[in-house]
């Protein structure tokens, strides 16, 4: 009987908000920029009353190079995304000396989800990368703006 492999597989697709503003650095050797930050995502489900109950996950995600300068210039606090990316792990050792582990999203694509309130004269969406598209969605009941800035690390 042949062996079977199964297909290596590491996609990822989350959307939720930023919990607190991206932190940017620069990598020591070569300065690559990088950029860390951490979304909450919630989920409702009903619990064995029935009763609706919402949890939050907590998922770090690193973005590099035009992909991390984009976050670091767009992104704040509570900023809604959406990041395609692949899970990796890395470890450390920390200062007390023990092995810390860490999983987070490497991102491939950034999408941003910001809501905004039109102002007069604004109807030209937000700033465009050469590599990026970007569209802007009115919503005629609220008068807000929705922004959708997809971003790739490519």
């Amino acid at each position: 009987m042949a062996d079977l492999k199964m297909p290596e597989i590491n996609s990822v697709v989350i959307a939720g908000n930023l919990t607190k503003d991206p932190v940017f650095r620069q990598t020591n050797s070569g300065g690559t920029p990088v950029v860390n930050f951490s979304i909450a995502c919630n989920r409702r489900f009903r619990d064995s009353n029935h009763q609706w109950q919402e949890d939050v996950c907590y998922v770090g995600v690193v973005a590099w190079n035009k992909l991390a300068e984009s976050c670091r210039d767009n992104l704040r606090k509570s900023s809604a995304v959406l990041v395609d990316g692949e899970l990796q792990s890395r470890t450390w050792k920390a200062q007390d000396g023990s092995s810390r582990t860490v999983v987070e999203i490497k991102a491939r694509r950034i999408q941003f989800l910001n809501k905004r309130k039109k102002t007069d004269g604004d109807d030209s969406g937000f700033v465009e990368d050469d590599h990026h598209s970007s569209s802007v969605h009115e919503d005629s009941d609220s008068g807000h703006m929705y922004e959708y800035k997809y971003l790739s690390s490519d």
